[in-house]
């Protein structure tokens, strides 16, 4: 049995090998022996700094074999301090264990460090949040991001405070739900109503080439096509009368996961999000057709209205389905009832 990274940090920890290990890689052999707490690729890594011995002998090399039957010892050095540093910016946190964080991101809230916002992101409270309970990603004390929400779309997340669970959870996330357990749903407002209640929308992304920050359903022949599939079903409608909808609560759930698929997607059928300024801009004019009340909600609205309401998958370590839903913020839910009254 292995121990766990913060168990293991700063001690050497003594496998014996058996003569089954004759002619293994001592990478191979010893990923195996330490189990799901590590990928093959850090033990790869610890070899080459020095932190295994074979037979009291510091191991240099991955790839050297074994003879069977000898002590394999391994130390994990502490994690380095995480780069970006810790902010105490609130989090609405809605689980926590020794693995995992689960929670509801606010709009607005870029989720990592990058061009233009190196600071006060979700990352950045996530490392002032959890301090000593990051055992280290990779050897950095730092949460594992395992997906991302645009910055102004709010709703249900995920990190990762382990090797374990930011591997299991990644690959997880890379299938899609297609083989595994992963289920997320979204809630978005949109202009106008799909005419069918429910429907799948199956078009390829690639960047848009009128503005490579934008994305836009491409030919799948482009080099740069990334097949994309997201299934809805419209909850409400707005408006007088139900064939002529102004606006409806649309709920999206994903086969792959594009940058901006939903909102490009929802704009490719002619519905796109109301506040989308990047997608859906042509259409910000339609909140003249609407009462006072709503008109002035939706022709305000700062972000694409679009909430990650629902995340489940299997736990990393107990094996179970953990489920998780947020409520739409503030912002949707006035404006949805603004709606409603139509």
């Amino acid at each position: 049995m292995s121990a766990p990274d913060s168990e293991l940090a700063g001690a050497w920890k003594a496998y014996e090998t058996g003569a089954n290990a004759a002619g293994m890689r001592l990478d191979q052999w010893l990923a195996g022996a330490v189990g799901d707490e590590m990928s093959r690729s850090r033990v790869q890594t610890l070899i080459r700094g020095g932190m295994v011995k074979v037979g009291g002998t510091p191991a240099t090399e991955p790839k050297q074999k074994l003879t069977g039957r000898e002590t394999v010892e391994m130390r994990l050095p502490e994690p380095e301090p995480p780069e970006p540093r810790g902010e105490d910016i609130p989090l609405d946190i809605l689980y926590e264990d020794d693995q995992l964080i689960v929670v509801n991101k606010q709009p607005g809230l870029v989720v990592h460090p990058g061009a233009g916002n190196w600071s006060g992101t979700l990352v950045n409270a996530l490392i002032h949040h959890c301090g000593a309970s990051l055992s280290g990603i990779g050897g950095v004390a730092r949460p594992g991001i395992v997906h991302r929400l645009d910055k102004d779309t709010s709703g249900v997340m995920v990190a990762a405070k382990t090797d374990l669970a930011h591997r299991v959870l990644s690959d997880a996330f890379a299938d899609h739900g297609r083989t595994g357990d992963l289920e997320r749903a979204y809630l978005a407002l949109v202009w106008g109503a799909p005419p069918r209640t429910s429907g799948t929308i199956d078009a390829p992304l690639g960047r848009s080439n009128n503005d490579r920050t934008r994305q836009a359903v491409v030919n799948e022949t482009r080099s740069d096509a990334r097949h994309a599939v997201t299934h809805f079903t419209v909850m409400e409608r707005y408006g007088a009368d139900v064939n002529d909808s102004m606006a409806s609560l649309v709920e999206c759930r994903l086969e792959t996961g594009r940058t901006h698929q939903i909102r490009v997607h929802m704009a490719h059928i002619g519905h796109p999000l109301i506040g989308d300024a990047d997608y859906g801009g042509a259409f910000r004019t339609k909140a003249n057709r609407l009462p006072d009340e709503a008109r002035a909600l939706a022709s305000a609205f700062p972000r694409q209205a679009l909430h990650a309401a629902l995340l489940a998958f299997r736990h990393p370590v107990s094996g179970k389905i953990v489920r998780f839903e947020a409520p739409m913020p503030n912002d949707m839910a006035e404006l949805a009832a603004a709606l409603r009254r139509i």
